[in-house]
């Protein structure tokens, strides 16, 4: 049980990454469409190089976009619009119309001819009110029908019979003319206009009501077909009717609702790949990046990054597939290289796109487009914490998406008449998006704890607090580390190692000499030494006791654990030589581990580069009067002690990239110490 048990705490990391990697699986699962897979993919105007398909099932064939647009047109143009009649006006303007006649003429004459004039008006009213007085309206032809609603009845009737106000008078004048009236032209018109009144008005609500339904009710479907019809013969052109029978196949094949057991075999499936293509990204970041597969932090950081991609763009599918280009794939290999290193950005970018195929529509046209965007993205960027590159990058990106769209369209539909222009904008908001990814990199490092070159670029402004108190304390100290950063930068830029996080790590290095800036040489401004009076035991305990410092005064200042680790391997195992030979002299059986710094030794390329750099620019003053051939063998000298005390097992640095950073540190060295012309007085 015992042994079950520290089994267990040993291996507590692995079983980390695994419980990690089956939640994620899960996640994933989770997120994938649920329904059967379509096993073909339908090649629009080429040839189909598959056997002879034949229909499995009976279904129905799908109208094309392109016919559900026209016959939405079509019922929109010939929709009737509706009227409705309002017969209290009609009955209102009739009542009324009786009362002016008494206002209008003068007793005498309706005395002889009131029978005749309210017959006469009557009858008009009655003629006009028939199907209603209407406003003017200039978008209807006289030819065109209408409904007219009266109380829950609706007849349909030609425009042209519903009297207009502008056709009024012309009709009461040629009326009033035809019945032998005109000595009583004047007082009729003045009684037609006080009392008539439109009473028909357009129903706009129950016309959009009624088109609405009619939109409603378009078929989405043609015709049938049965089982076992053939579809496709082998070689055929998949175009015109033959597509939309595979597509609409597709569709009913993607959509049927599944038995339980179909459904749980369907998820089997899908859990094989996922866990499949998580399991070779763990293999290759144990094989190439171990340090990255010993933290599981940052092994959780790009887990994250993936479910979280995943999510975005199945929301995105699930609100409206058109917008999959929207979502802004490409900062995911920008953080990882942020963070990481361009393979490793790459490699995660490849995985995710793979598992996105199954979610998105058009998934190969869809892989394609992403995968070439991820390695423009890689490829472009190298510098992120310039805000230039990063602008001309997504650039970049966008006109990669433009131009692989316009070929694919290009070659299915054989030309550019189907070219959507709204595609394009998609394309350029997810190019504006991808610029989202310097704020998200700085969510990271707060939540993750890592440590991005933004950040570094940050640290490195010598006018921080942490390095202006070092200017102060210890000036000989700070101008050290500002020849040493230089040094390492070119150092590492010469054999393409991180060259800002080795300055930075430069610059901080020996933050732990402002406690006691006199004990150290190059901070003292006099002859006298503080080590004079102190056995050397005590000083070497001061000189080592600085790395022990550096650390506090960095965990206090949060400075991230990347550039703490330079503080701690600068000096790795070696020993404080001058103090060892001196206590020597006293007494020959010294134990060398009481000058020993305590490590651990350089673990990586930028530690390794500091180690180098420090020693020789340190050691350099001590040079009387260098020359070229003294600064060759002096570097070779210091160098080629560390290597044989195995500073450099654990770095993963190569002999040939150490003998560059000694060409560089040679060069260097002798432009620091070459010799100017004395300039006469």
């Amino acid at each position: 049980m015992v042994n079950f048990v520290n089994k267990l705490y040993k291996n507590q990391a692995l079983f980390y990454k695994v419980f990690l990697a089956l939640l994620t699986s899960v996640l994933i699962v989770y997120l994938l469409p649920k329904g059967g897979k379509f096993k073909y993919e339908i090649p629009k105007g080429k040839p189909w190089q598959h056997e002879s398909l034949y229909a499995p099932f009976d279904f129905a064939i799908l109208k094309s976009e392109e016919e559900l647009k026209l016959e939405r047109e079509q019922i929109i143009d010939n929709n009737i619009p509706y009227y409705k009649y309002d017969e209290e006006i009609s009955d209102e303007v009739k009542n009324g119309a009786l009362t002016e006649i008494n206002e209008v003429f003068s007793d005498s004459v309706l005395r002889n001819n009131r029978s005749l004039i309210t017959n006469f008006v009557t009858s008009r009213l009655n003629e006009i009110y028939r199907y209603g007085l209407i406003q003017s309206n200039d978008q209807m032809d006289p030819g065109d029908l209408i409904y007219l609603r009266k109380g829950n009845e609706a007849f349909e009737i030609p425009y042209k019979n519903v009297f207009k106000q502008s056709e009024i008078r012309n009709y009461l004048n040629q009326k009033i003319f035809d019945a032998n009236l005109e000595q009583f032209n004047n007082q009729l018109l003045e009684v037609f206009f006080n009392s008539i009144k439109p009473n028909i008005f357009y129903d706009n609500e129950f016309t959009e009501r009624v088109l609405q339904s009619k939109l409603d009710n378009i078929s989405y479907t043609r015709g049938n077909i049965e089982q076992g019809s053939r579809l496709i013969a082998k070689g055929e052109v998949v175009e015109g009717n033959k597509y939309d029978i595979l597509r609409s196949l597709k569709n009913e094949y993607e959509s049927q609702i599944w038995s339980k057991t179909s459904y749980n075999w369907i998820i089997v499936g899908y859990s094989a790949l996922v866990a499949m293509a998580l399991l070779m990204l763990l293999l290759f970041i144990r094989k190439y990046r171990p340090d990255i597969f010993e933290n599981n932090v940052k092994v959780t950081f790009i887990f994250f990054n993936i479910t979280f991609m995943l999510m975005l763009t199945t929301v995105v599918v699930n609100f409206n597939a058109n917008y999959v280009y929207v979502v802004p794939l490409c900062i995911l290999p920008l953080s990882l290289k942020a963070f990481f290193d361009a393979r490793l950005g790459l490699f995660t970018h490849v995985i995710t796109v793979l598992l996105l195929g199954f979610i998105v529509p058009n998934s190969y046209e869809y892989m394609f487009l992403q995968i070439i965007a991820g390695i423009v993205t890689i490829l472009t960027i190298s510098e992120l914490y310039k805000r230039a590159n990063l602008f001309i990058s997504v650039g970049q990106i966008t006109l990669v998406y433009i131009v692989s769209y316009f070929a694919f369209t290009i070659i299915q539909e054989g030309n550019v008449d189907d070219i959507k222009a709204e595609v394009f904008l998609t394309f350029l908001l997810g190019g504006l998006a991808t610029l989202f990814v310097q704020p998200l990199i700085y969510i990271y490092e707060k939540i993750f704890g890592m440590v991005s070159d933004m950040s570094l670029l940050e640290l490195s402004d010598t006018n921080s607090v942490l390095l202006k108190e070092m200017s102060e304390k210890a000036p000989g100290t700070f101008h050290h580390s500002l020849n040493v950063a230089n040094l390492a930068e070119a150092s590492a830029n010469e054999i393409n190692a991180n060259t800002m996080l080795v300055r930075v790590g430069a610059l901080y290095h020996d933050i732990g000499k402002m406690n006691n800036p006199t004990y150290f040489t190059e901070n003292q401004v006099s002859s006298v030494n503080s080590h004079d009076d102190l056995e050397p035991h005590e000083s070497a305990q001061i000189i080592i006791g600085h790395v022990i410092k550096g650390i506090e005064i960095a965990r206090k200042n949060n400075l991230p654990d990347r550039v703490i680790d330079f503080i701690r391997t600068h000096h790795g195992t070696s020993t404080v030589y001058y103090f060892y030979k001196k206590a020597q002299e006293n007494n020959e059986n010294v134990n060398p581990d009481d000058f020993r710094y305590p490590g651990p030794i350089p673990f990586s390329k930028e530690t390794a580069i500091l180690m180098m750099c420090d020693s020789v620019e340190a050691a350099s003053k001590s040079l009387k009067e260098p020359t070229s051939s003294l600064i060759d063998s002096f570097v070779e000298k210091i160098i080629n002690k560390q290597m044989e005390d195995g500073q450099f097992l654990n770095s993963n640095i190569t002999f040939k990239e150490i003998q560059m950073i000694k060409k560089i540190l040679k060069r260097k060295l002798k432009n620091i110490y070459h010799l100017r012309i004395e300039y006469p007085e």
